[in-house]
């Protein structure tokens, strides 16, 4: 199972002008890939503070960094500067992506979106890139998104911060890279309704089942007070093997559903949402 670190750049983020929306989305899509998100944390547009994340997650082995934001012709899109400063390599300008920036002003320009297919500075920009990242393409917007192999067995993937981008690369162009960097993995998730309104009379039987199963997380979800309100408790696993999640989300189940029955508390399993890889 591969260890993943998220980081969303932008002051935007930061200041509550704009909702982020990408990390949900990586979070739900790895998670269901059998990768384990293990930290999501948001980053002003400062390349010093960008570049220490990245090694402090480096250090402590995490296997993939995921990026967003921050790869646009503008001053304050910084995130490739960070990278390079991060990992000691120069930038420089990158056949591969000038050329896919290019054709898709072209593409803008012919559909009448944009005034000229001109390669501008501020365009020219988001072709320059690390030494040894490749582009990969963007069919949505212009940036290129970015993969980038450290020596040392990490992977950097940079993505736009833009969320129909990000979405359009991540189910288009990304797949063969994820493939290879995800290797493995299974996640399974299944919910049960109990018929109980009090979430602090549901908690003990929670914890049990938790601490009885410690690899299956055991959460329950509340919304709101009622007398028609049924709480949810989701039971969750990620591993390499298929066989080894369903076993033990199968035990947890049965745990906490005797359990639940034991206090005549009447419950019921919602079908199970699991993706593979």
């Amino acid at each position: 199972m591969v260890d993943v670190e998220i980081f969303a750049i932008g002051n935007e983020l930061l200041l509550g002008d704009v909702l982020d929306t990408n990390t949900n989305y990586l979070c739900k899509q790895l998670t269901g890939m059998g990768a384990k998100v293990c930290r999501a944390v948001v980053l002003p547009d400062d390349v010093n503070v960008i570049a220490e994340e990245l090694r402090i997650a480096v250090s402590k082995g995490r296997r993939l960094l995921i990026t967003t934001g921050g790869l646009g012709p503008t001053e304050d899109d910084k995130t490739l500067e960070a990278v390079a400063l991060a990992f000691c390599v120069g930038l420089k300008l990158n056949e591969d992506a000038y050329r896919m920036v290019s054709e898709r002003y072209r593409q803008l320009f012919d559909e009448g979106l944009v005034d000229s297919p001109e390669m501008t500075e501020p365009r020219r920009k988001m072709a320059i890139l690390p030494e040894g990242a490749i582009p990969i393409f963007n069919p949505v917007g212009t940036a290129p998104a970015v993969w980038f192999e450290w020596r040392s067995g990490h992977t950097l993937l940079c993505l736009p911060g833009v969320p129909r981008e990000l979405v359009g690369i991540w189910e288009n162009t990304l797949p063969p890279f994820l493939r290879g960097a995800l290797g493995k993995g299974y996640f399974k998730l299944v919910e049960v309704i109990a018929e109980i309104c009090d979430e602090s009379k549901l908690a003990p039987i929670v914890s049990e089942v938790a601490k009885a199963h410690p690899s299956v997380y055991v959460k329950s979800r509340a919304s709101r007070f009622g007398r028609d309100v049924k709480l949810k408790v989701t039971l969750s696993m990620s591993s390499e093997e298929k066989t080894e999640v369903d076993a033990k989300i199968n035990a947890a189940i049965a745990h906490l559903q005797s359990l639940l029955k034991s206090m005549g508390i009447n419950s019921e399993i919602v079908e199970p949402h699991h993706e593979t890889k």
